[in-house]
């Protein structure tokens, strides 16, 4: 496996979903996977995964993967337009911590552009067209940023921790989808999210549940 430097997330490491992503389809089988994080996926970097674990080639722990039961963590859907109109109150395009986040950053045209903006009920909303090249790891890198914005502020960056992903289809490339993210609390430096994306048809294609931590 290697995380090309085009997904990165914070300068110098990878994005944390598509990383989680491209480890869960390397873990193969059927059904949802947890993947925890334990040092920020390292870009251009062989890596293997063995018995569950994700090692650099100094036998460095980058991740763990697991396979988990249903991820049952949908956020409710809005219209597109609902959806649009959030993306222009994203607080990322006035302040963001890492501005060429491959998923969220306003500074890479060659991303996905998700601009998750904050609803009145609080959860996060945001337009998401599928690229060119949509595999299980697109998935999983739309519903990463989406859930950290709902407890991202200036100030206050966080980074994920650990994400379970449930990829129930992909979307076909063009297609105007839905991301969705809820807060579900917060504990110390610790914060429960949820994140759901859906296609054009107003179809669930994947659900995630993810911890983010407090720098």
């Amino acid at each position: 496996m290697r995380i090309e430097s085009r997904y990165n997330g914070p300068t110098g490491s990878g994005n944390g979903g598509w990383s989680a992503g491209v480890f869960a389809a390397e873990a193969g089988g059927a059904g949802p996977f947890e993947v925890t994080l334990r040092r920020p996926p390292p870009l251009e970097t062989e890596l293997r995964l063995v018995d569950g674990e994700v090692r650099d080639p100094a036998g460095d722990l980058v991740a763990e993967v697991r396979p988990v039961d249903a991820v049952d963590a949908v956020v409710p859907p809005v219209d597109l337009e609902t959806a649009v109109a959030a993306a222009t109150r994203y607080p990322g395009l006035v302040e963001h911590p890492f501005p060429s986040c491959y998923v969220c950053g306003p500074q890479r045209p060659d991303g996905l552009r998700i601009f998750p903006g904050r609803l009145p009920d609080g959860r996060t909303a945001a337009p998401f067209r599928a690229p060119e090249r949509v595999s299980e790891a697109t998935i999983w890198a739309a519903l990463d940023c989406p859930g950290g914005w709902t407890v991202l502020a200036p100030g206050r960056p966080y980074l994920l921790g650990r994400i379970a992903a449930e990829v129930a289809a992909l979307p076909a490339p063009g297609d105007e989808c839905v991301v969705t993210g809820a807060l579900l609390g917060v504990d110390g430096r610790k914060a429960a999210v949820h994140t759901s994306l859906y296609g054009p048809d107003g179809a669930l294609l994947g659900a995630a549940r993810a911890t983010w931590i407090a720098r």
